[in-house]
């Protein structure tokens, strides 16, 4: 079997289409199982909206313009650079589709003004139960809106850095003054957001999008249950959103 590097640059240095479409063809087929591990890990999101098949056809585009794209030349590996193409090019499908609710959209905003006006009031993280009082529902009502919009917060969130996010796999190494100045905004909101999550939440992020370790194992690690992971890692999305 041909080696990777050798591959690549078979690939690029290749001026016969139908050769240049075959070698293509072999990275799609080398790089699939990367499609479908980010399309796995979105799915946890989606389930009840959208089938996993889709979505790894969604990927598929992106692998694509990430090899259309790649330089083997500059000192990244594909994976990296093709794993930011792939898992934006899958949540740009799922925003056009416009699956969520109204009432979805509301019960996210609702929440995002209760959490960020009872922050600037209190000066700490506010409970569950002073976010209910808020709303005037119950802790129970609360939960369940966190677990009813958190697939909802991953999209939103995306399209708040989405510019930012763009910015940083472009291949151009001279961006001009507004895009740098845009970058540089969303990633301070961003970097806000974090710093006002409990360690704890930062902790689940971290397990959840950097180790990628599913519920049940962070579950296990931090010795509580399922349920109760999804709903820090529910809050903790709620108040990123806040500090945009």
């Amino acid at each position: 079997m041909i080696g990777e590097n050798e591959l690549w640059q078979q690939y690029k240095d290749c001026d016969c289409e139908s050769k240049a479409k075959e070698l293509r063809e072999n990275l799609i087929l080398r790089y699939i199982e990367l499609v479908k591990i980010i399309a796995a890990r979105l799915y946890s999101f989606y389930a009840s909206n959208i089938e996993y098949e889709d979505l790894v056809s969604y990927g598929v585009i992106g692998l694509i313009d990430a090899i259309e794209r790649y330089d083997p030349a500059k000192d990244t590996k594909f994976e990296t650079y093709s794993t930011i193409r792939i898992r934006g090019a899958i949540i740009d499908q799922i925003r056009n589709l416009d699956w969520v609710p109204r009432s979805v959209r509301q019960k996210s905003k609702l929440l995002k003004e209760a959490y960020s006006g009872l922050e600037m009031e209190l000066g700490r993280e506010p409970t569950v139960d002073e976010v209910a009082a808020r709303l005037g529902k119950t802790s129970d009502d609360v939960n369940k809106m966190l677990s009813e919009t958190c697939s909802f917060n991953v999209i939103s969130i995306e399209d708040e850095l989405g510019e930012s996010y763009r910015l940083q796999v472009r291949d151009s190494v001279n961006p001009t003054p507004e895009e740098a100045l845009i970058k540089k905004e969303m990633l301070e909101n961003l970097k806000h957001g974090i710093k006002r999550l409990s360690e704890r939440e930062q902790l689940v992020l971290d397990l959840y999008y950097n180790k990628e370790l599913a519920y049940r194992e962070i579950a296990c690690l931090l010795n509580v249950t399922e349920s109760r992971i999804s709903q820090i890692h529910s809050k903790a999305l709620v108040r990123i959103k806040a500090a945009f």
